[in-house]
């Protein structure tokens, strides 16, 4: 028990006197632009495809979850190198690379060799989420760019959409994100879409969800495995798009799509139902202790100081 004690005091000092070198104004004399650029590029890929902005915001949490907020999730795989794209939570899932390869570009126009691709990350998904009508927050800068990957780590630290509520709050705490924090956080399933094969074993096994909903999600998800793997359904069947707290309406109403989402309302006491309760009928608190959590997981373990660096192309080292 010491000992575990110890690791937790560790932990919680090592994410905190890292974080602390991040500041909301890091780049206000060296790229001044920075914020108008990257909103610039978001806005117009979320104006062509409403479903990018989830699949940024995504991103930055796929890659906090891995060894910290440090863009290691977007370097590409080389004959000498393996990245983390191609773990079992990233493969033929996570997207929105070329959206991060073009707001690089633009912001390397205005302050070349300035600006990381790991803030580039957080910027983008705090964007997406205003974009799309969600809080504003601002940002915490001064990430620099990891230079390693892990698979195995990708592979181990984020939680697959089979996870139970246990697996999930041990996931989230072992990152310094307490029970409401995975909760909250959660709520970013009120935008975006998720494949067939995520959701199968959940509408064709499980009783816990509303029978309409079910057999409407039945329609382009096959019972047979490698049928329609990669169809889509959105997250949040009411408003997709919107980045707003229908999602824990759903999850009352038993129309929750991945098992893990349904996992955080029981409906019958579960450790989580008063906090979804309460995100569902008070939308402000939603709206503010999102951000709030948005700004604690980006403080995972950032690569700062004259650690990493500050990536030329965000898909490989400089």
């Amino acid at each position: 028990m010491a000992s575990f004690c110890t690791l937790a005091i560790v932990l919680v000092f090592l994410i905190g006197s890292s974080s602390a070198q991040l500041s909301t104004d890091y780049y206000s004399k060296s790229c001044p632009n920075l914020f108008t650029t990257v909103k610039t590029v978001v806005r117009s890929a979320i104006q062509n495809e409403a479903r990018m902005g989830a699949s940024l915001l995504r991103l930055f949490f796929h890659d906090c979850f891995v060894n910290g907020c440090d863009g290691s999730i977007l370097l590409d795989d080389t004959s000498s190198f393996t990245g983390e794209k191609t773990a079992l939570p990233n493969r033929n899932s996570v997207r929105g690379f070329n959206i991060v390869d073009n707001i690089k570009s633009a912001v390397e126009k205005v302050c070349p060799n300035v600006v990381s691709c790991a803030d580039i990350l957080a910027v983008a998904s705090r964007d997406s989420v205003v974009i799309l009508g969600g809080p504003d927050w601002k940002v915490k800068l001064g990430r620099r760019d990891s230079r390693t990957a892990s698979l195995a780590a990708a592979n181990n630290s984020i939680p697959p959409p089979t996870s139970n509520l246990n697996t999930l709050i041990s996931s989230f705490n072992s990152l310094g994100l307490s029970t409401k924090d995975l909760v909250v956080l959660s709520g970013s399933h009120t935008i975006g879409q998720a494949r067939c094969t995520s959701f199968r074993a959940r509408i064709y096994n499980e009783t816990n969800l509303d029978a309409s909903f079910a057999q409407t999600r039945r329609g382009n998800c096959p019972r047979a495995a490698g049928a329609g793997d990669n169809n889509l359904a959105p997250l949040d069947v009411q408003t997709p798009a919107n980045f707003d707290n229908n999602y824990f309406k759903n999850l009352i109403s038993r129309r929750g799509l991945l098992h893990s989402d349904q996992q955080l309302f029981s409906g019958s006491g579960g450790r989580t139902d008063s906090i979804v309760r309460s995100y569902s009928s008070d939308s402000a608190t939603f709206r503010s202790d999102f951000a709030a959590a948005m700004i604690k997981m980006g403080d995972i373990k950032p690569v700062t100081g004259s650690n990493g660096e500050i990536r030329k192309n965000c898909r490989i080292l400089n």
